[in-house]
């Protein structure tokens, strides 16, 4: 679908409806949102059979995620990922346990505990330290006025079931809120009808067993609270969720989740108009831990032997810990409005492994321990230069100390020393400002445009510093220590135009990322010794382009047309090749009928072939695709009834970013899901 036609479909005048959701969602895109900003409403979410917030996403411009297996899809923002970008709920900063991010920031909350989510392109956040690439924010659902619940009730094709209750109470002093979803399934099939577990070839050791092939996908239990109460000038909130997951198998990597464990608990205190100048002063803190578990005992590589003794030939047992608090607020100043803060977080991560292979079970301190300690500090400036034309600006200071507490210096010199320069240590830190310019232009009622420059760091996380894992045969995987922070300089361009009935949008980007982190190969440093080649990580400078279309417009006769059309190309400047893992020009169009009552909705997704690939890590192209969705539903009063077919021509195709470069990496690409049927009942009071 060429780039000409959709901008052709985003131009045809209309009219329509005025009551309908889908005009306010026009009507909200095209007032409240500037041309860097994107959102995702939970009733975009709701009608799609989307498993995970990763996976939702990708219906917006310029998202993407990594698909390791049924769920816990990662996400990917403009080609980057990992700590390259944030993802927070609520505010909150979270971290997964895992090192091959089976269980990444967002897979840690559920769809009923949000009510939309937000999201920044590019390193315009400041109010949050390590923004580098964006910023995405889950905002979680708040009790209503009086009495409320709601429950949902999604179920599909592999015995896809996704189900929540929550009941909420709002007075004129006190509320709470109180929820509950479940959710599993079996193992999805491609578009060939094998199951993800059967991507394997017969030779391979990393197959699942025979036992296994058909076994759960996963099993998800999530309860969450909270509770408020109103002060005279504002509210304040406190909030804990639970989630036990089990049983979550990853074809994309060497072993499965056995389980993670998720404790969350935030507190807020929101103040508004105190005094004349001082017109909101916010509090907040939070802590979170995760628990993981991932062993190979589904695989045939745990089959028992003479070195395998156990019920598993590997396993890794790892916890997280996430804990911080801010205060922030909002000054009257001269003709503008002053925004500043500070904030301060402490992030624990600790992973042992133990493997057959390695000394009979010897355990490793795989991820030795590490403290990450964040102090940052902030400040931004609006002003109303016109009533046209606004210019907004700041910066933002963090230091960071790291410190790996348990790995020792015996291993520090044995194992990572003979790899690196003199002079690595167990400690390091980081001071780094930051900053961003800002100039929109209301150049009518309709039309806006915005262009901005911003520079944002990222320092290092605790596994690209510090993990280690030493193996006898393959590659060690190990952190650098020499790492440095990585600095994201970039320049945006934007336009949107909204109208009652019409919405559309374009945005332009170059970014320049000095000492980007990037796997890189270190090769034997020892010859005959003990020690292989290793898989690390390197700093190289790196160029971003690229940018995303898109549409949204009420045509006669109750139809919508909604499209979009993302592109970014990314370059290693030592090496003058494409950086991995970048996703291809893809898109989506959609046609929809819905008189407010009753919809029925098509959709062609599409994503070129990706042909720009980094062969020194084994990359590969990928072919490109097109599939087709539809999708129906009605409400009656306070009940909705939505179903839909992915995928129905069972297409079988692979996203590019689908298979991962790491030593835990299984080296089988994981398909798309093929044909997919779901249905979905609401009921809201």
């Amino acid at each position: 679908m060429s780039g000409l036609l959709l901008v052709t479909l985003f131009m045809v005048p209309v009219t329509g409806r005025a009551e309908t959701t889908l005009l306010d969602e026009i009507t909200v895109r095209g007032q409240r949102q500037s041309s860097q900003q994107e959102s995702l409403t939970i009733r975009e979410v709701r009608e799609s059979p989307a498993r995970d917030i990763g996976e939702a996403l990708q219906a917006v411009p310029g998202l993407s995620s990594v698909r390791k297996g049924a769920i816990a899809n990662d996400i990917v923002l403009r080609g980057l990922m990992r700590d390259n970008i944030n993802v927070f709920l609520d505010g909150v900063r979270l971290q997964g346990g895992c090192p091959s991010r089976m269980d990444p920031p967002s897979f840690h909350f559920d769809f009923a505990e949000v009510e939309s989510i937000e999201i920044i392109k590019g390193p315009y956040d400041l109010a949050n330290p390590g923004s580098m690439g964006g910023m995405i924010n889950a905002v979680p659902r708040a009790p209503g006025e009086g009495p409320g619940f709601r429950a949902n009730l999604s179920y599909g094709s592999d015995n896809y079931l996704d189900s929540s209750l929550v009941g909420s109470y709002g007075g004129e002093t006190l509320d709470g809120l109180l929820g509950y979803a479940y959710k599993t399934s079996d193992i999805p099939e491609s578009g060939d009808g094998k199951r993800l577990t059967e991507i394997y070839p017969a030779t391979s050791p990393n197959r699942y067993r025979p036992e296994a092939i058909d076994s759960k996908a996963y099993e998800i239990n999530t309860l969450w609270t909270r509770g408020g109460y109103k002060l005279a000038k504002g509210r304040s909130e406190i909030s804990y969720a639970y989630q036990d997951a089990d049983h979550v198998l990853y074809p994309y990597l060497l072993m499965d989740a056995d389980y993670d464990r998720t404790h969350r608990v935030n507190w807020t205190t929101r103040l508004h108009n105190l005094s004349a100048n001082l017109t909101a002063l916010n509090f907040q803190a939070w802590y979170n831990r995760v628990e993981h578990r991932m062993d190979d005992s589904l695989r045939e590589s745990s089959r028992p032997s003479m070195m395998v003794t156990r019920p598993a030939m590997m396993l890794t047992d790892a916890e997280t810990m996430t804990a911080g608090a801010k205060l922030n607020g909002d000054f009257r100043l001269g003709p503008g409005t002053l925004s500043g803060g500070i904030d301060i977080y402490r992030r624990n991560w600790d992973a042992t492994n133990e493997s057959a292979m390695w000394m009979s079970y010897d355990p490793q301190p795989m991820i030795p321990d590490v403290d990450i300690d964040n102090l940052g500090a902030f400040a931004e400036y609006s002003w109303p230069l016109t009533g046209s034309l606004t210019l907004k600006g700041g910066a933002r200071l963090d230091y960071t100390e790291v410190k790996a507490k348990a790995l020792s210096a015996t291993r520090l010199a044995g194992l990572y020393q003979p790899y690196f320069a003199p002079g690595i240590a167990a400690d390091t830190d980081f001071t780094e400002p930051g900053g961003n310019l800002q100039l929109t232009w209301q150049a009518t009622d309709q039309l806006e445009i915005f262009t901005g420059a911003a520079s944002v760091s990222r320092p290092p996380d605790q596994q690209e510093l510090y993990i280690g894992l030493q193996r006898t045969t393959g590659q060690n995987w190990l952190g650098n220590p020499n790492l440095g922070a990585s600095r994201n300089t970039q320049v945006d361009f934007g336009a949107k135009w909204s109208g009652e009935t019409l919405f559309a949008s374009v945005s332009l980007f170059y970014s320049r990322i000095s000492d980007f982190i990037y796997i890189t190969e270190q090769p034997d440093p020892d010859g005959t010794g003990p020690l292989i080649q290793a898989r690390t990580y390197r700093n190289v400078d790196a160029r971003f382009k690229g940018g995303e279309l898109s549409g949204q417009a009420s045509l006669p006769f109750d139809l919508f047309l909604q499209g979009s059309l993302s592109y970014v190309r990314a370059e290693n400047d030592d090496s003058n090749r494409p950086l991995a893992e970048i996703p291809p020009l893809n898109g989506r169009l959609a046609l929809r009928y819905d008189n407010g009552d009753w919809f029925v909705e098509a959709t062609e997704r599409f994503a070129d072939r990706q042909n720009r690939v980094d062969p020194d890590l084994q990359e590969e192209e990928t072919a490109g695709w097109a599939v087709t969705d539809v999708k129906a539903g009605a409400d009656w009063n306070r009940w909705s009834l939505t179903g839909g077919v992915n995928n129905i021509f069972d297409r079988f195709y692979f996203s590019h970013l689908s298979y991962q470069r790491d030593p835990f990496s299984s080296g089988v690409k994981v398909p798309e899901t093929g044909l997919f049927a779901y249905a979905t009942l609401a009921f809201h009071y």
